[in-house]
């Protein structure tokens, strides 16, 4: 058994989450639950990143303190994690004093100890949307690209990590993929950003200016820089502070999954971070792209934010899930629109899937189950096929393709009902060749099953109750089938 640690970004708590975030967990829940049906160990983090200028201004601005407003939003993105019935084994919040403070303390010392931390003045501009000083290169129109707002000019003295030191370190290990960004153009973008030169990063503020954070240690004067608490969050949980048994486990982490937004942060600071602390690096990150809303940016002045509670309140967690990874290219922007939305829901749930298993079980209700039929060897031939090009995909990371690849095979069953006509043979008293039939389509909708539950877990579950066989490895099922037809698992939306 391997072990697979896996986390996604924390999501910043100055919002209340949206359809995005959700993405995210998907996205990183498919890959634990595929891991552990393949027998790993795996470890699964997400959580929330708490200290920062800009949550102070949202909880000044909901007339709340600071305190009470970051425990309310975490509250609500650890209820998104469970309402899209995401599997993380733990949950992190910076403002943990007991588990996440002691290992970012930790971290600033190593960084000390290496003599990547010095004190200096600075003029800058800062990005108040990122948490981050920006250079008047990465600017559009004098804007931040992304916030669409002018940064502000800064000067204060800080402290400033190394980064610099690191910079021909970097671009070989990610030349290289001994560090492996997907897709290839984010790696592209690191490489060229690296390419313009690499300056030190301010590591902290004045705690004058900003108190709402971690002190730094020995120096209560200023406070650890945002990004360089938020970081550290993928080892404190494991126990990188007391060098704990999950540490020495799990780490490194083998997948980093995070919004495009924030690719800078993690390829080069938190890999310098490591790099100076002596720690291993990661091996995988995995960048995702932005979902648009009827083809604009979502945003509360346009009233196109999409709230994913209400996508899982109205059609449920497993079809928001499959439309998200199915819908949603895994690497690039996608389009959210609830007209879509039920229009796929529709074509591959209703008239798809949630038909398929009611058609078969129905016949299935009829059958005689031989017990010394097994299953034909075209049939068997096809799903071991459908099995080699799902893990295939799913090694990529490619979960549209990985879905694709299962309706493909709910396509070929629906069409060899078609072909075969089952109640046909029974009409001609073929009970053996209608058996035959059944048993079939019975093991491929087992199959089926077992290939949707990394992503629909709640249907996968439905579908082995209907077929009264327990979720055990694959091929074990045989004849074993038991009949427990119930209701639709999708029932058609109306136009």
């Amino acid at each position: 058994m391997g072990k697979f640690y896996i986390t996604t970004s924390i999501a910043y708590v100055n919002a209340l989450p949206h359809i995005g975030y959700a993405l995210e967990l998907a996205q990183a829940d498919v890959l634990a639950r595929w891991k552990r049906l393949k027998g790993d160990d795996v470890f699964f983090l997400t959580g929330t990143d708490e200290h920062g200028r800009k949550i102070v201004e949202a909880a000044e601005k909901a007339g709340k303190p600071v305190g009470e407003f970051v425990d309310e939003t975490a509250a609500k993105f650890k209820e998104l994690a469970g309402a899209l019935n995401i599997s993380n084994n733990d949950f992190v919040r910076t403002t943990d004093q007991k588990r996440h403070w002691p290992a970012v303390e930790k971290m600033w010392r190593k960084l000390v100890n290496k003599g990547d931390i010095y004190k200096a003045n600075y003029k800058g501009l800062y990005c108040v949307g990122h948490e981050a000083f920006m250079k008047s290169s990465e600017l559009k129109d004098g804007k931040c690209p992304i916030h669409f707002k002018e940064p502000e000019t800064i000067e204060e003295e800080n402290y400033f990590f190394r980064l610099s030191r690191y910079a021909n370190e970097l671009e070989s290990i990610i030349r290289t993929e001994e560090f492996k960004i997907v897709p290839a153009g984010r790696k592209n973008e690191i490489l060229s950003f690296i390419a313009e030169g690499v300056e030190d990063v301010s590591f902290s503020r004045p705690s004058k200016d900003l108190s709402w954070g971690i002190p730094v240690p020995d120096d209560p004067t200023h406070t650890i820089y945002v990004w360089s608490d938020a970081l550290v969050n993928y080892i404190s949980l494991l126990g990188y502070a007391e060098d704990g048994e999950n540490f020495q486990k799990y780490w490194p982490a083998d997948v980093h999954i995070i919004g495009k937004d924030i690719l800078r942060f993690h390829a080069l600071i938190w890999l310098a971070m490591l790099l100076s602390a002596g720690l291993p690096l990661p091996k995988n990150l995995f960048v995702h792209g932005f979902i648009t809303s009827g083809g604009q940016k979502m945003s509360k002045t346009l009233g196109n934010v999409i709230d994913p509670f209400e996508v899982i309140k109205k059609y449920g967690a497993d079809a928001a899930r499959y439309y998200l990874l199915r819908e949603i290219p895994p690497t690039e922007d996608g389009d959210f629109t609830f007209e879509k939305f039920e229009e796929r829901y529709n074509a591959d749930l209703a008239n798809g899937l949630g038909n398929l298993v009611a058609r078969v079980l129905t016949l299935a209700e009829k059958r005689t189950a031989k017990k010394e039929l097994k299953i034909s060897a075209d049939v068997r031939e096809i799903i071991d096929r459908a099995w080699e090009n799902y893990e295939k995909h799913l090694a990529e990371m490619k979960f549209n393709e990985a879905l694709e690849t299962i309706w493909r095979l709910i396509g070929f069953c629906d069409e060899y009902v078609d072909k075969e006509k089952p109640w046909e043979l029974l009409k001609q008293g073929k009970e053996k060749e209608f058996d035959q039939a059944m048993l079939n389509l019975l093991t491929s909708l087992a199959h089926i099953a077992w290939l949707l539950e990394p992503f629909m877990p709640k249907t996968a579950d439905k579908i082995f109750e209907q077929l009264g066989i327990e979720k055990t490895a694959k091929d074990e099922w045989d004849n074993k089938f038991a009949i427990k037809k119930q209701a639709s698992l999708f029932p058609r939306l109306p136009k």
